[in-house]
């Protein structure tokens, strides 16, 4: 039975890629005719319509309670600013180079962790980050010429997502994840709807609004595979599928755009990825060591 809750959560969480995979997609395809804010606007709009549906303060009470109301206005910020980075970014990069860079979060997550969350990080797992960032040097290579300085934007957006992830951690301990998923979106809808009337552009078809609501869709789907598959298995097993999404946004990007990412970037991928791999290795052998010293019980997963 454990062996067939872990497959499906495996199963769960690839789903769950597939979608964030989609997310970008649309996102791409609509800034052909829209501006990247809009786009962002109605990513956020469209995934608090079918999240609401489910998750609201009628059918969760308690759902707008928060202990931690500046962190979770923290935390929602800065997963917008990575949004609407990744999106701008999107209008001059090919989904692999985003995703490749995007992929260097972990590094990121497990670098801050020490100093603000006091975990300690060993030689192994600092000699990881040290070759995880080469990986992203080689994808951007900086002052090369090789990459559209968009890619820094990239960077930014990873670093954001990073504090994104690690106040995520700290808000488990204090807010329920019904009552951050919802923070997360109605803020993204608060905080660009003022903008609306300087970014609007009527969609040109019914199949621009259609990839708005498809998008926002993928997104709420998405978090709800992602919840499903961590109650299924266990964080350390599922995180290693994230790196999947490379071959969704490989084959997505070429059937849609015709693109191909250049041997620099497929080389540097691959660095990345093994380097977070590596890193993913380094903590479930720190968890086993944890849980042997604490005589076998089981400690809290941690989300990179």
């Amino acid at each position: 039975m454990e062996r067939r809750d872990r497959l499906v959560g495996i199963a769960l969480m690839c789903g769950a890629v597939v979608c964030f995979s989609g997310i970008d997609v649309c996102a791409k395809w609509l800034n052909r005719s829209l501006d990247p804010l809009m786009t962002t606007w109605a990513r956020y709009m469209a995934s608090v319509l079918v999240v609401s549906v489910l998750i609201n303060p009628w059918t969760v009470p308690g759902l707008l309670r928060t202990r931690r109301p500046w962190l979770q206005a923290g935390r929602s910020a800065l997963v917008l600013v990575s949004t609407i980075l990744n999106f701008i970014a999107l209008q001059y990069l090919q989904l692999t180079e985003t995703v490749s860079i995007m992929f260097a979060t972990p590094f990121i997550v497990a670098l801050l962790a020490g100093p603000m969350l006091g975990e300690r990080v060993g030689p192994r797992r600092l000699a990881a980050i040290g070759v995880g960032f080469v990986g992203v040097l080689i994808i951007t290579r900086p002052g090369l010429g090789g990459m559209h300085p968009a890619a820094l934007l990239c960077v930014i957006a990873a670093v954001c997502y990073a504090l994104y992830g690690i106040s995520t951690r700290v808000l488990a301990a204090h807010d329920s994840s019904a009552t951050t998923m919802f923070y997360s979106g109605i803020a993204g809808v608060v905080l660009m709807t003022p903008a609306l009337p300087a970014i609007w552009t009527t969609p040109p078809s019914p199949l621009v609004w259609g990839v708005m609501l498809l998008m926002g869709a993928f997104g709420a789907l998405g978090h709800w595979l992602l919840i499903l598959a961590h109650a299924r298995a266990p964080a350390p097993l599922l995180a290693p599928f994230i790196y999947t999404q490379i071959v969704w946004m490989l084959a997505l990007g070429y059937a849609i755009f015709g693109d191909l990412p250049d041997r620099w970037t497929l080389i540097g991928a691959a660095v990345v990825i093994a380097s977070g791999l590596y890193l993913l290795y380094r903590e479930r052998v720190r968890s086993a060591e944890a849980r042997r010293a604490t005589g076998g019980q089981a400690t809290q997963p941690s989300s990179s």
